[in-house]
């Protein structure tokens, strides 16, 4: 019944002529070296054909090979700038659309999960989807009660589609590699395994969506809609309007531009101090920029959607990544490694110089040494080569520290929110935001606990 091209052997075709197709494509572009074409315009055709068809494919099958494009759209503003250009329009691309279901299967869908009757639950509900994902799409609707919603239809066979394409994705990985300077994309498609199921229960979404509508009630600068019903593939919810971050980083000014990346900040480390949740989906398609902030309609709120992911933290983000962060900063790389050792980032059977991990850790946590900082395209390929170069000290020392299972959906999530906000070429009071809200970053006043004890 669905139209996602799930069939084992269709689906595998599809994905199994990708790394066929950029050996082609190598091939093709050797030759035309050898007649005497330039290597730098033969390399930038070569990167623009690649792009389109690596990009095509994952947006047509949707399920875990969109997935996982989405996930690598983040990190666009990594590329090198005469690489980024082809890559960047294809790329973008997956963060706000892809193929629709055809109209008698979302329906069928709506049937089987609300009832023969599910019309009655609309006063109007809009065949066209007003966006698509990975695992499902979004209709536009007004609920029985007058209220404006968005319906969330799941893809029939998303589950099934999701693990095929991740488990094909995972047997090319290396192949894939060089789209993400310093990226390994093998462990990027191991979590996204991970995370299938959760994805896939809109139970769990509703609960975490609900729990960030309910604490940021009222809030000056995060709106999350409410959840108004929810059944095994339907979640229905609030509409939210907005000019969604695709188009800020786009088309927008440079006043809305560091609005967006300071509220971002704001949302990516108050969520789980004020919910224990953190939301680990931060590409641009699930923020909205919304008029009407604390200064007034000139003033912009920043709305966030799916929930589908989320990492369960209940005190919040580990005290350990404050701690580090403020020890680093001030140079204590004794202690600092000490925290890393016990910790499980360097293993047992390794030992490394304190003053390199520190060497090593200063630059990519620049943004914090200062009141604010600007985040651009150039300072995050300046990262991404400084890591990936195998001649450099950076690329051994990184090979060798360990990232425990704890710590990998904070440390994507923390790298994709850099990722966008580099993107949208934000100025940011990074420190503030954690000054405010992550735990051990500004150490505790030895009076207050002696003032603690005396009340007790």
């Amino acid at each position: 019944m669905s139209d996602l091209p799930r069939k084992a052997v269709t689906r595998t075709a599809k994905l199994a002529a990708l790394p066929l197709g950029i050996a082609g494509r190598a091939t093709w572009g050797f030759g035309k070296r050898i007649v005497g074409e330039s290597a730098e315009l033969v390399g930038r055709e070569l990167q623009q054909r690649t792009a389109d068809q690596l990009f095509k494919v994952l947006g047509e099958l949707k399920g875990g090979a969109m997935k996982f494009g989405q996930a690598l759209s983040v990190f666009e503003s990594a590329l090198p700038e005469e690489v980024a250009g082809p890559y960047r329009a294809a790329l973008t691309k997956l963060q706000e659309a892809a193929p629709p279901m055809p109209t008698r299967t979302v329906h069928a869908v709506l049937e089987e999960r609300l009832g023969e009757g599910w019309h009655e639950l609309f006063l109007e509900f809009e065949d066209k989807p007003a966006a698509a994902a990975s695992i499902g799409q979004v209709h536009r609707g007004v609920w029985h009660d007058g209220r404006e919603v968005a319906v969330k239809v799941q893809y029939p066979g998303a589950g099934e589609a999701l693990l095929s394409d991740l488990n094909q994705l995972s047997r090319f990985s290396r192949l894939l590699g060089p789209l993400i300077p310093g990226m390994d994309i093998k462990p990027l498609i191991t979590e996204l395994k991970d995370r299938v199921s959760e994805e896939l229960d809109y139970g769990l979404e509703a609960q975490a969506q609900q729990a960030h509508a309910e604490e940021f009630t009222d809030d000056p600068d995060v709106v999350v809609p409410q959840v108004v019903h929810q059944s095994d593939q339907v979640l229905v919810t609030e509409w939210m309007d907005g000019i969604p971050l695709s188009e800020i980083i786009s088309d927008g000014t440079q006043e809305q531009r560091d609005r967006a990346g300071q509220l971002l900040a704001r949302f990516l480390f108050s969520g789980p101090a004020r919910t224990g949740l953190l939301h680990a989906d931060p590409h641009p398609g699930n923020f909205r920029l919304l008029p009407g902030g604390p200064e007034g309609e000139d003033d912009w709120r920043l709305g966030v959607l799916d929930f589908g992911t989320v990492d369960r933290l209940p005190g919040g983000l580990p005290v350990t990544i404050g701690e580090s962060l403020r020890m680093t900063l001030d140079g204590e790389a004794e202690a600092v490694y000490e925290l890393l050792c016990a910790e499980g980032f360097v293993k047992e059977t390794i030992e490394l110089d304190p003053d390199a991990v520190m060497d090593y850790l200063l630059p990519i946590i620049e943004p914090a040494q200062v009141e604010e900082f600007s985040f651009t395209r150039g300072w995050m390929r300046s990262q991404a080569a400084r890591v990936a170069d195998p001649r450099s000290p950076a690329y051994q020392l990184g090979k060798q520290l360990n990232l425990p299972p704890s710590y990998l959906l904070i440390h994507r999530v923390t790298l994709s929110t850099i990722g966008v906000l580099c993107q949208l070429g934000a100025t940011v009071r990074l420190r503030e935001e954690l000054e405010e809200w992550l735990p051990g970053f500004v150490p505790e006043d030895p009076a207050d606990g002696e003032e603690a004890v005396a009340q007790a």
